[in-house]
């Protein structure tokens, strides 16, 4: 029995699987009427799972994800895991696509119900891909290939999706898998840059600082955004390995800055940290070991962390934001008023500053009796009643200018001040000033 089912689940194996999934591939040959699916399944994000709770937490998610998918199937139907956090579903006589669909998402329904692990909630949820047997399969690999690739599909889609396998949808899954190589390659090859757009004292209108920025030199000459690729990055968990190489660079930088000339520290620069970095149990020693390296003084590094992020475990984020700041490093909150409310604990949070998201200061440029006025006030009315800085983003004319200077608020920085810069055009604009 051993030999046909996995340890971990209690499901079926990649071969028991295979092997009953070939008899259907058979069966519609010869049987008039008969039809099947495959479902590839694929949790979403599950390394962030065993990298911040450990491998025994991930286990005990897929036991229970095993469990979800079971209680959604009837009796005919298979139930495999295939290897890691993918499962494989064989339904077995079925009579349209239709009948897929549904229990796709059935599926997902079941599998988002959250969980506890390690006493913290979780929210899991899969992406599906769907091979239907009106396409005609002489083997069992051709429908496994279909349904992953249909799953690759679901993921280009966007998280929590489910997608059916059609010749069309071979292009777009390719490039998601295309791109998935090319940013190993890239990590591999350092193709990364960061650009430094600059953090301006608005009452005095003169630098302070500057956010990293990070860009992908695409060998095919491209510049990419972050927009780009860090959102499949995440997906694929390659977002570690990015954000290690953009927290080094970052104090390396720092250091070469401070050689090249005194007067420039201290200089402040904010880096953005994702939400798998900032859970992460390893971030605190891997900023520790690169100020020691790099000989920088922690005070001049700042890690940006959205507001989702924080309330995605507040209690946890306290902890790791006291942590910084026992180390030297403080937090800023990043994109702050976009729906996420982080104000009951905005007095916990050991934070420097709150940067106000540049969708509130677009709002600026209609009537000054706008929603949007009003929220700016009072979001730099309840930091500075907190001893907490604010930073507005995205400012884009002299109108912004003005009025985040009437309302006093601290720091700005958007277009009107400069685009991101290079390393050596920020020793030239700080030499200017």
């Amino acid at each position: 029995m051993e030999a046909v089912h996995d340890s971990l689940t209690g499901l079926p194996n990649r071969t028991l699987f295979l092997e009953k999934t070939a008899y259907s591939v058979i069966l519609k040959q010869r049987k008039r009427g008969y039809e099947f699916a495959v479902l590839f399944v694929d949790l979403d994000r599950f390394k962030i799972v065993n990298d911040s709770l450990g491998h025994l937490a991930g286990d005990r998610l897929l036991v229970e994800i095993s469990t979800r998918l079971k209680a959604c199937l009837r009796p005919q139907d298979l139930v495999a895991r295939l290897g890691g956090d993918e499962f494989a579903i064989l339904l077995h006589d079925i009579q349209v696509v239709e009948d897929a669909i549904e229990v796709a998402e059935r599926l997902q329904a079941k599998i988002t119900t959250p969980l506890m692990l390690e006493g913290r909630e979780i929210f899991p949820s899969a992406s599906i891909g769907i091979a239907f047997s009106t396409n005609v399969y002489n083997s069992v690999e051709e429908v496994i290939k279909d349904a992953d690739t249909a799953m690759y599909q679901a993921k280009a889609n966007g998280r929590a999706k489910y997608a059916i396998f059609e010749p069309d949808s071979i292009k777009p899954s390719l490039t998601f898998l295309q791109l998935d190589s090319a940013l190993k390659r890239a990590i591999e090859r350092q193709e990364f840059r960061l650009f430094y757009q600059p953090i301006f004292k608005l009452k005095s209108q003169r630098p302070v600082g500057f956010e990293a920025l990070i860009r992908w030199a695409h060998p095919q000459g491209e510049l990419l955004g972050p927009e780009q690729f860090l959102g499949q990055a995440e997906e694929t968990g390659l977002i570690d390995s990015i954000g290690q190489w953009t927290l080094q660079e970052s104090c390396r930088q720092l250091r070469e800055w401070g050689q090249r000339s005194e007067s420039i520290l201290p200089l402040i620069l904010s880096v953005n940290i994702s939400k798998h970095q900032f859970y992460h149990s390893d971030l605190i020693n891997l900023l520790r070991n690169l100020i020691e390296q790099y000989q920088i003084s922690p005070s001049n590094l700042k890690l940006e962390i959205t507001e989702s992020t924080i309330m995605e475990d507040i209690q946890t984020a306290i902890n790791i934001a006291r942590c910084l700041r026992n180390l030297g490093v403080t937090i800023l909150i990043d994109d702050f008023g976009t729906g996420y409310s982080s104000l009951n604990h905005l007095h916990e949070l050991p934070i420097d500053a709150l940067k106000i998201d540049q969708s509130f200061i677009g709002s600026i440029d209609q009537d000054a009796s706008s929603a949007g006025f009003t929220i700016i006030q009072s979001i730099i009315g309840l930091a500075h009643n907190l001893g907490i800085e604010v930073i507005a983003e995205g400012i884009e004319c002299a109108r912004h200018m003005a009025w985040l200077k009437a309302f006093k608020c601290d720091y700005g920085q958007g277009f009107y001040f400069g685009e991101p810069m290079m390393a050596e055009q920020v020793v030239s604009l700080l030499a200017t000033n």
